[in-house]
């Protein structure tokens, strides 16, 4: 069978319901860096306020993310999408509360609106849950590449979500825009029709290898490449949540008009499409551990240029563009990893437990950034431990070997 008709073989209404969910869950978190200005002018809040919410929102998007895996796994994915509009719905509309303006001195209703529920609610309804669903419907050979769908049209949602963010919040105010992205949190169960199955349906469930979950866990933690695997995608959770979260903050720190912060999260959702794809077409052919390897390696290389050349309009979208590139460029090849070794019986748990040492990443990159900023005046300590973080990354994923876990048929 040739690329062609491979590419024609895809189930396509899988993959557009499912591309349309992560655009949907990615989008609004992504956006998330915008209401920190004027959400923070009205409650009289500092940064790291702020920042601990998002970076219990990424905790706990990766607490839940094994979970809601397994959940899919065995009772369907739809349900798992269902329960994740609605969590998704409840903490954007807590953290819209009136009540949150009027509570200076007590974030609790933010930190369960913007950091647990939302955490929770992206939990269910992320690259895990959907990329499992995936998996279930498409040859081995076809994987990297729907992987790579999905993962760009997470980015589509970001590139979306960065000017609509600014536009509601010009004309609704950061309340408004809040409850406007709740409700269209709607559509997720709507698409998640398509998605209904479990690990047991799907054109792959004959060739999924047949394990319990603690089976499935003993085996997991015993394997080295795992290990690495889900030690190196810890760092690639604290670089982009950090920038997520603080780089519109950062820019306007620096003297940037606010309109290139919008800019340049618009450019690093446009290129991290251009990027995902990518990464799904080279994981099909190329070593999946030397690419993530060179990923992080080119994210410390272009992070270093970025703070020690002048931060000028041009410098940064230039580095929103080669940023993007790099961005979740890495997830088409690390799901697809975890896919080899272990098949897709219990791809939506393991593959969340992987995404669990992401959002450790991720909580500690957005909250270290708001209580250094707030200790120094300055981001600038964060960003050189993500270099650091980065050049540990590439390290650890040379050695992972790309190959089904000893005792498995190769078809897995």
């Amino acid at each position: 069978m040739n690329a062609v008709s491979r590419t024609q073989s895809l189930p396509w209404a899988i993959i557009i319901a499912g591309s349309l969910i992560a655009m949907l869950t990615f989008g609004p978190r992504s956006a998330m860096g915008f209401f920190q200005i004027p959400l923070l002018a009205d409650t009289g809040w500092d940064r790291e306020t702020f920042g601990l919410a998002l970076a219990l929102q990424n905790l706990f998007w990766g607490i839940g993310q094994p979970f809601f895996g397994a959940f899919a796994d065995k009772y369907g994915t739809a349900k798992v999408l269902v329960m994740s509009a609605l969590l998704y719905a409840a903490g954007l509309l807590l953290m819209s509360h009136p009540v949150i303006a009027a509570m200076p001195g007590n974030a609790a209703l933010l930190h369960i609106g913007a950091g647990v529920l939302i955490g929770l609610g992206i939990a269910a309804g992320s690259f895990s849950v959907i990329l499992s669903a995936f998996a279930r419907n498409v040859t081995p050979a076809q994987r990297s590449m729907a992987f790579g769908i999905a993962t760009a049209a997470g980015s589509a949602g970001m590139m979306m979500f960065a000017p609509l963010s600014l536009a509601l919040l010009s004309w609704l105010g950061w309340r408004g825009a809040l409850m406007f992205m709740a409700a269209m949190m709607a559509a997720i169960p709507l698409l998640a029709i398509v998605l209904r199955g479990n690990a047991q349906s799907g054109t792959q469930s004959h060739a999924a290898y047949q394990q319990t979950v603690g089976e499935a866990l003993r085996e997991a933690f015993g394997h080295r490449s795992y290990l690495l695997l889900t030690s190196g995608f810890f760092v690639c959770g604290f670089q982009v949540a950090f920038i997520t979260a603080h780089f519109p903050a950062y820019l306007l720190d620096v003297g940037i008009d606010a309109k290139y912060g919008g800019l340049a999260m618009l450019l690093i959702g446009g290129f991290n499409i251009i990027g995902s794809l990518a990464a799904g077409v080279i994981g099909q052919t190329y070593s999946k551990p030397w690419l993530l390897a060179l990923i992080y390696i080119a994210r410390s290389v272009v992070v270093t240029f970025f703070l020690l050349l002048p931060i000028t309009p041009a410098s940064v979208l230039i580095f929103a563009s080669v940023m993007g590139l790099l961005w979740l460029s890495t997830v088409p090849p690390t799901n697809g990893l975890v896919a080899i070794m272990f098949g897709t019986r219990h791809l939506g748990m393991l593959g969340g437990i992987v995404f669990f040492s992401h959002q450790i990443g991720s909580f500690l990159g957005v909250w270290l950034g708001g209580y250094l900023y707030d200790k120094y005046h300055t981001y600038d300590p964060v960003w050189w431990i993500g270099v650091g973080l980065g050049i540990f990354a590439a390290a650890v994923h040379i050695p992972i070997r790309e190959t089904v876990v000893p005792g498995r048929p190769v078809a897995a």
